[in-house]
């Protein structure tokens, strides 16, 4: 593996911690506003204004790119990234969102299960023990003292890891058709289309009753920062390295949840839960050093 090999998988890293900061931030916010605005409203809105954005800078060339892909190409992650983001959202309404962090981080064992059955993609074996160590840092931070019981905000967040599981694996296949700023805007608009139905079986029309200047800057940030820069961050390092890894680094996510969740809705962390949170790091860390490593050894040996 080239010098510069390793140094894009390592910025492909970087991009995904990035990612579960701003996720991080995005969660408790979220459970925040959905007291006052209806889950699929709140969504609507978010999905929309991320849509434009992106249609209004770069519609020539998703319409170009368009053009020249079929919609077996993209279709699966787009709705397996869309209908993830929505049931993710109802979990946060529905249970502790330090909860749905924990659930929700399963891809790291999911992705690579996905990856193996319809791709047959070779899975060394070294991966393993991180990410089962990884789940037990996630049960310290996150399990321990929250689940309370298996309700339906905990059913929706194991569909939701499910979903992202399969928005990692079939959108690593589908970069190799499109461009990442073309998949995002999919992704982005399939969101939309979805809440906006949502909004119309189950909020009974859209209810923007309770917005206010908080929880506009609320969606804004959910629209730009999470949704934009979240999906491209996540699909640009998608074209550097596996999903299974993607999937590895996401598992940073409850701790970025715990510590947000603390500031702003007062979750508290205990010391249990900082253990956890080490372990994970320490987990993914090893984990891509040693990947990185390992690749370069054997392309040494080429």
């Amino acid at each position: 593996m080239s010098q510069k090999t390793g140094n894009k998988k390592l910025l492909a890293v970087s991009f995904i911690i990035l990612q579960t900061v701003i996720y991080g931030f995005g969660d408790p916010i979220s459970k925040a506003a959905y007291a006052s605005i209806p889950v699929y409203s709140l969504l609507t809105a978010r999905y929309a204004i991320a849509s434009l954005l992106l249609l209004l800078f770069f519609g020539r060339r998703i319409s170009n790119a368009l053009k020249n892909v079929p919609i077996k190409c993209w279709l699966v992650p787009v709705l397996c990234t869309g209908l993830a983001y929505i049931i993710g959202n109802v979990a946060l309404e529905l249970t502790e969102a330090t909860t749905v962090g924990f659930i929700r981080s399963l891809p790291t064992i999911i992705a690579p299960l996905l990856a193996f059955v319809f791709y047959r993609k070779k899975y060394r074996l070294f991966h393993l023990p991180f990410q089962l160590m990884v789940l037990v840092g996630l049960y310290l931070l996150c399990g321990v003292g929250s689940l309370h019981g298996f309700g339906a905000g905990e059913l929706c967040a194991v569909l939701c890891a499910v979903l992202l599981a399969g928005s990692l694996v079939f959108g690593e296949k589908s970069l190799e058709t499109i461009d990442s700023i073309t998949l995002t805007a999919l992704q982005a608009i399939v969101s939309c289309l979805l809440s906006m139905l949502g909004a119309l079986a189950f909020d009974h029309g859209f209810d923007f009753s309770g917005l206010n200047l908080t929880y506009s800057m609320v969606i804004l940030y959910l629209a730009v920062p999470c949704t934009i820069i979240g999906l491209f961050l996540q699909n640009a390092a998608l074209e550097s390295i596996p999903a299974f890894l993607v999937a590895l680094v996401q598992s940073l996510g409850p701790i970025m949840t715990a510590f947000f969740s603390y500031l702003v809705l007062r979750e508290k962390l205990t010391t249990v839960d900082m253990a956890g949170a080490v372990l994970i790091l320490l987990c993914v860390i090893s984990d891509t050093v040693l990947e990185n490593r390992l690749s370069h050894s054997s392309s040494d040996k080429m």
